[in-house]
């Protein structure tokens, strides 16, 4: 079970949901006759001399950084890429994680807006459309003009002008394709 999302290679898939302990790089280094510890020891008497030459030592999901694997990144000698001496590969794996949204925080669009949470309310203390709905979040007027990004607004436009059809607008690049 542990192994079902690595590829032939050991590496973990892109796509995977990570939780603490999991695997993202399987890996075994050869160990001398003394460092055994019980399981070792065990694994021995099942299985031989097969069990006794290679030790675990995969790279494993650390404690609290459960998540979504988004990318994995392979270096290699042979790829022309610099590595320390004594590397022969080095394999870096991004993992994505949801977090509930803080005061505090930061938070930034897509045309250069930005912005700090200053104020979490419930949802019957936000200003709500015409028809009922609720606001998600409201950001400070001012930033448009002042920062002259007005992609921003010709977002706002588009997306208004897509619900008042009824219609879902997927851009391939933000809808995950």
């Amino acid at each position: 079970d542990a192994l079902k999302d690595l590829d032939e290679m050991g590496i973990i898939r892109i796509g995977a949901e990570v939780k603490e302990g999991d695997i993202l790089v399987g890996k075994v280094t050869p160990k001398g006759e003394k460092d055994l510890s019980a399981e070792e020891r065990l694994l021995h008497a099942i299985f031989g001399d097969k069990s006794r030459e290679v030790r675990d030592t995969s790279l494993r999901v650390p404690h609290g950084a459960d998540g979504v694997v988004r990318d994995v990144k392979i270096f290699t000698r042979a790829n022309g890429d610099e590595l320390q001496s004594g590397v022969n590969m080095l394999v870096r794996v991004y993992i994505a994680q949801k977090r509930k949204i803080k005061v505090g925080d930061k938070m930034a669009g897509r045309h250069g807006n930005k912005g700090v949470v200053s104020r979490i309310v419930p949802v019957e203390d936000m200003p709500y459309l015409p028809d009922g709905t609720p606001v998600d979040i409201m950001l400070n007027p001012l930033g448009v003009p002042s920062r002259m990004n007005i992609g921003q607004v010709m977002e706002l436009h588009l997306g208004m002008a897509a619900r008042t059809l009824g219609i879902h607008i997927a851009t391939p690049v933000f809808d995950g394709a």
